[in-house]
């Protein structure tokens, strides 16, 4: 909008100099005034194009910057996820979880059919079909954290903020209750430095191929989930990477 009225202006203001020229000025001062009025466009010129480049520019910087933090933000989800599966829960203690990845171990285990029989009385016998699981073995949860620096996890990359970890329980149905987590970071320390009012815009953005609302976040304590609340874009861009 602001860059809309910039040009209407420049437009206005260009006709009424050319109005006042032809009218006021003497025929031997337009070369000086043709001097001034060329430099006032280039000066124009520049601050359209900023004006066009300003929000251009801070997409792609906020992009990079928010890559780095949801890289982050998945190695806690991951991390989590780990820790549920070994623990049944899972945990708010950052500390706890560094160290579940360094010296946790994972239950292996099978699952196979077994036939036997059953006694339905009256010399009645009938084959039945259950399943069974035997623990097989244990893997430590570091393999599944090789090459990655888990131990920085909870640091918001380009800032000296950390991720909040919260636990808790919903109720999913009726006396049902189980467990969640969430790890989240205000976009505004990773946003730091950048126009503040296009800032403001990014904290209210609620578009789906955005990272939506004021928050960089992994999982909630409102409903039973582990996604991220940031577009597709963001894994796509990380699995690329990945084969790289």
């Amino acid at each position: 909008m602001n860059l809309l009225l910039m040009i209407l202006a420049a437009v206005i203001v260009a006709f009424l100099v050319a109005v006042a020229i032809v009218k006021f000025v003497p025929l031997k001062m337009r070369w000086l005034v043709s001097i001034l009025l060329l430099a006032a466009s280039v000066f124009l010129v520049y601050k359209i194009y900023g004006g066009i480049m300003e929000p251009i520019n801070f997409d792609k910087d906020k992009k990079i910057r928010y890559a780095k933090v949801i890289n982050n933000a998945r190695l806690i989800r991951d991390a989590e996820i780990k820790y549920k599966e070994a623990k049944g829960t899972y945990t708010s203690n950052k500390d706890s979880l560094i160290a579940f990845i360094e010296n946790g171990k994972l239950v292996l285990t099978e699952t196979k059919n077994v036939e036997e029989k059953v006694d339905r009385g009256g010399g009645i016998e009938v084959t039945v079909s259950k399943k069974v699981v035997d623990t097989i073995g244990y893997e430590p949860v570091s393999k599944y954290f090789e090459g990655k620096d888990y131990k920085n996890m909870f640091s918001v990359p380009g800032t000296d903020q950390q991720f909040e970890l919260a636990t808790g329980t919903v109720e999913k149905v009726t006396g049902l209750f189980v467990p969640v987590f969430e790890a989240k970071v205000s976009k505004k320390p990773i946003l730091k430095g950048m126009s503040p009012s296009l800032v403001k815009q990014e904290l209210e953005v609620i578009e789906s191929d955005e990272v939506k609302g004021e928050f960089i976040s992994v999982g909630s304590l409102n409903e039973v989930t582990t996604s991220g609340n940031w577009p597709p874009s963001y894994d796509r861009t990380n699995a690329v990477k990945k084969e790289d």
